[in-house]
């Protein structure tokens, strides 16, 4: 009998799980480390403030619906929120842990200090970890078959410099630190950064602070959570059509729709929130609450910072805060690997150089997998649970990688894009497109659906494939690991949307907004028609 490969899992969170199972379904022998004493990585949420460990405040509310957050095989319950707060995120990933077993395979109050090649990692592709048992201190070497990195990107604070900040003496902390209102009643308090952890602060510490006022450099397009009906917003635009429409119209044009689509719910330059760059230019911030806090004067915004004063603030465009208490940094977070030598890995300004942003091209066996290293327009654990499809796949030997300039040509035309796309900065480094890196991801394992098969076979899937939301369900229809319950969880989409909404009989029946959303998209493919033939776009 041939023995099992053994995986080491780094890290028991959103990606971690998923790895475990996506192991177990590919026979294979996963051993996850967890250094806390608990799963869910940033989700769980501690009062303790932890270095290099990410941590969700007590009010988080994910940004993606649950039908969209999922894993591809275990839909969410339908009586759960469509936008869950991080206690209902945990129920999740508790659920998925009992479904599956996975608890027995993790390792908790584990650290890893180093994994490093074998002395015979040419021959054998394997694996050193450095284990320390937190419970005992007991130190341990232990060697793998293959190693699943998912120790996320949320960890290292970024600290950017500000003349004069260490002579201030208020209280200043970055948003790693922030965990709940206690403590800044009555106070005057500036938050540097409008990206989502700096909007929430904002709007929360608002309900209880003397004032807010909100620092951004270049401005932001807010979006909400709710879309046209009423309907999660990430199910009305996150579809295959949608996808196509972005690749076949023209930028300017989808842009400018968008736009008018943000801008119908409130005036972006009427609330100094405009920016110079367009909406796809960016990582969108969402906040459903922000221009209602600014309107009644609980959150001013404000410019770029020029220096700090024992006591306050001066602006770039001359402004000045003489009274402040509090500076929050919402400034974002550095990644890196410091467990890794820099010839298995290297990060430079947050840029890594990653085929799918997976595998390390030059490492001369594919026995590392980084899992979760992306910033995608809507939810990271379906994209995970694909990439961990895929590791889990190579490491047992039935799929093959490219050929390592392959793979250093889509490396380098991807951070072309981002490069052409975005404006420069750490945050725009490790974007992707959900619909478009999905199907990536699904073409290498072979479980992307064949929409026009499946119009053959089923028209009514098909059009729920094409047009509805791209949930991940759609990529365990066919292929690898499929699963029969994939076909009745799109089905039932709308059954689980509605769920936890119907609190209070009507008599009256809710639609979806999916119609409407249909005859916008022909809309929009025929004034891009016309824009060809006049402009020549």
């Amino acid at each position: 009998m041939v023995a099992k490969r053994k995986i080491a899992i780094l890290g028991a969170g959103a990606s971690g799980l998923t790895a475990i199972k996506c192991c177990l379904d590919e026979g294979l022998e996963p051993v996850c480390f967890e250094r806390s004493d608990d799963i869910g990585g940033l989700w769980r949420y501690t009062e303790e403030v932890i270095d290099d460990q990410a941590c969700v405040a007590k009010s988080t509310v994910i940004n993606t619906s649950k039908e969209m957050m999922c894993y591809s095989d275990f839909p969410i319950p339908k009586e759960f929120p469509n936008y869950m707060h991080n206690t209902y995120v945990m129920k999740y990933f508790r659920l998925y842990v009992d479904k599956f077993d996975l608890a027995k395979h993790i390792r908790f109050k584990t650290t890893i200090g180093s994994v490093k090649k074998a002395e015979n990692y040419s021959q054998t592709g394997k694996w050193v970890l450095e284990l320390t048992n937190l419970n005992t201190n007991e130190e341990t070497n232990e060697t793998f078959d293959a190693v699943l990195v998912c120790t996320g990107h949320h960890a290292e604070k970024n600290i950017p410099t500000f003349p004069g900040l260490e002579k201030f003496k208020g209280r200043v902390l970055h948003s790693h630190e922030y965990k709940h209102v206690r403590g800044y009643e009555d106070k005057n308090v500036l938050i540097v950064g409008i990206g989502n952890s700096g909007g929430d602060a904002a709007v929360e510490i608002s309900r209880v602070s003397k004032q807010v006022y909100l620092s951004t450099r270049r401005g932001a397009w807010i979006l909400n959570r709710v879309g046209q009906n009423g309907v999660p917003l990430d199910l009305i635009f996150t579809n295959r059509f949608s996808d196509v429409l972005r690749k076949v119209v023209p930028t300017p044009i989808l842009m400018s729709l968008a736009e008018g689509q943000v801008e119908s719910r409130f005036n972006h330059e009427k609330y100094s929130l405009k920016p110079q760059h367009r909406i796809f230019q960016q990582h969108p911030t969402v906040n459903d609450d922000l221009p209602n806090r600014i309107i009644c004067g609980a959150v001013q915004i404000r410019p770029d910072i020029k220096q700090f004063t024992e006591n306050g603030v001066e602006f770039d465009d001359g402004t000045t805060i003489n009274d402040l208490d509090v500076v929050i940094l919402a400034t974002g977070y550095k990644f890196g690997f410091p467990f890794l030598d820099k010839d298995v890995i290297e990060v430079i300004e947050n840029k890594v150089n990653l085929f799918k942003f997976v595998w390390n091209p030059d490492l001369e066996h594919p026995t590392m997998a980084f899992i979760g290293f992306f910033q995608p327009l809507g939810a990271i654990n379906p994209i995970a649970e694909l990439q961990c499809r895929w590791a889990a796949s190579v490491f047992k030997g039935d799929l093959k990688l490219p050929s390592k300039g392959l793979m250093w040509a889509d490396i380098k035309r991807k951070q072309g894009e981002m490069a052409e796309r975005y404006y420069n900065s750490k945050r725009h480094t490790i974007q992707v497109d959900f619909v478009s890196f999905m199907d990536e991801l699904a073409e290498q394992i072979g479980c992307k659906p064949d929409i026009w098969k499946l119009f053959k076979e089923d028209p009514r899937l098909a059009l729920k494939c094409l047009f509805g939301p791209c949930m991940p369900y759609q990529y365990r229809l066919v292929g690898r690991n499929s699963w029969p319950g994939a076909k009745v969880a799109i089905q039932t989409l709308w059954e689980r949307v509605d769920a936890p909404l119907k609190t209070r009989p009507t008599g009256n029946k809710p639609t979806s907004g999916t119609t409407r959303f249909i005859f916008q998209c022909f809309l929009v493919l025929i004034i891009a028609y016309i824009f060809k033939i006049i402009f020549g776009f």
